[in-house]
């Protein structure tokens, strides 16, 4: 499935120079949002997935559907203040500043297989900071999945060793 043509591109959004890639067209299509699901999800099944870790909002989007497919549950990856029970937490850099993640510290057994699940890899922050909060739990992580990889951020480096997949690369 052509996915790159159900993506928009939203120039210079959220700022002068940006070029926002919007999945929302790709959302709102039953066949290509079924069909991306299942190509997400594609390149683990079989491996024993219990839960598939996602980050908000958008993520939600998308782990929900992964885990689904998976037969996995789903672990939300939170900002501050939004979970209310105990939590281990991950800063991560932005392009200004600090951002920070938070979950459950009994979100997974240990030893337990996860997927990180998101929308977009971009600078690897996010997900690297996923990555951080899976081995707080002392879980293993079989890979991440994302629809787009802005591969010219160079994300993935910081990502390594745990495999990466992902449908989209720009």
């Amino acid at each position: 499935m052509d996915y790159r043509s159900l993506i928009a591109e939203v120039p210079d959004y959220p700022k002068p120079g940006i070029s926002f890639k919007d999945l929302s067209p790709l959302l709102a299509s039953p066949p290509a949002f079924r069909d991306a699901v299942a190509a997400l999800a594609a390149p683990f099944r079989g491996q024993g997935v219990e839960a598939v870790l996602a980050a908000e909002a958008r993520g939600f989007l998308w782990g929900g559907a992964v885990a689904h497919v998976l037969g996995a549950g789903l672990v939300p990856i939170r900002k501050p203040r939004k979970l209310p029970r105990p939590t281990y937490s991950a800063t991560y850099a932005l392009e200004y500043g600090t951002d920070e993640l938070h979950v459950h510290v009994d979100a997974v057994k240990a030893g337990g297989l996860v997927l990180i699940v998101d929308d977009v890899l971009a600078t690897g922050g996010t997900a690297r900071a996923m990555l951080d909060l899976a081995g707080r739990l002392n879980a293993r992580v079989a890979g991440l999945a994302f629809v787009i990889e802005l591969s010219f951020l160079d994300g993935r480096a910081k990502l390594a060793p745990a495999p990466v997949h992902s449908l989209v690369r720009y």
